[in-house]
């Protein structure tokens, strides 16, 4: 009996850690801006990776410094690095991750954007490349 209600106590507690987000997962608010991107030297590309710079962490009570490292390529997504945003006051992290892309490497995603941009500013009645003639 006693057996019986520990396992069951193991399962109910390994369903409720799995359920829990992790601390990485977190939105993370700070009322102080990080500091200015360092400068680091970017090394030469390496093949099947993608360059992950390096930038501010808020980490306890204060801002720590991640060096940019190498991240294994995932063909058909585009890697996002972290960045602070500042909003409602304060300062918030947005994690470094994965977006779909540009599957076929045709540069069709990107013409889009440009697209949307292209429509965007026309709806404003301004042009963006007015020639002036001198």
């Amino acid at each position: 009996m006693i057996r019986k209600m520990l396992v069951a106590g193991a399962i109910v507690a390994a369903a409720g850690a799995a359920a829990m987000p992790s601390v990485s997962a977190a939105d993370i608010f700070v009322r102080v801006g990080p500091p200015p991107a360092r400068v680091e030297a970017v090394p030469a590309p390496r093949h099947g990776y993608v360059w992950a710079p390096g930038y501010w962490d808020w980490r306890g009570h204060r801002y720590a410094w991640v060096s940019g490292h190498w991240v294994r390529a995932r063909p058909g997504y585009v890697y996002s690095a972290p960045r602070w945003q500042e909003r409602n006051g304060g300062w918030y992290m947005e994690r470094g991750h994965w977006d779909r892309g540009d599957r076929d490497h045709d540069g069709g995603d990107r013409l889009k954007r440009f697209h949307a941009y292209t429509r965007a500013i026309s709806a404003t009645g301004i042009e963006p490349y007015e020639r002036t003639r001198s």
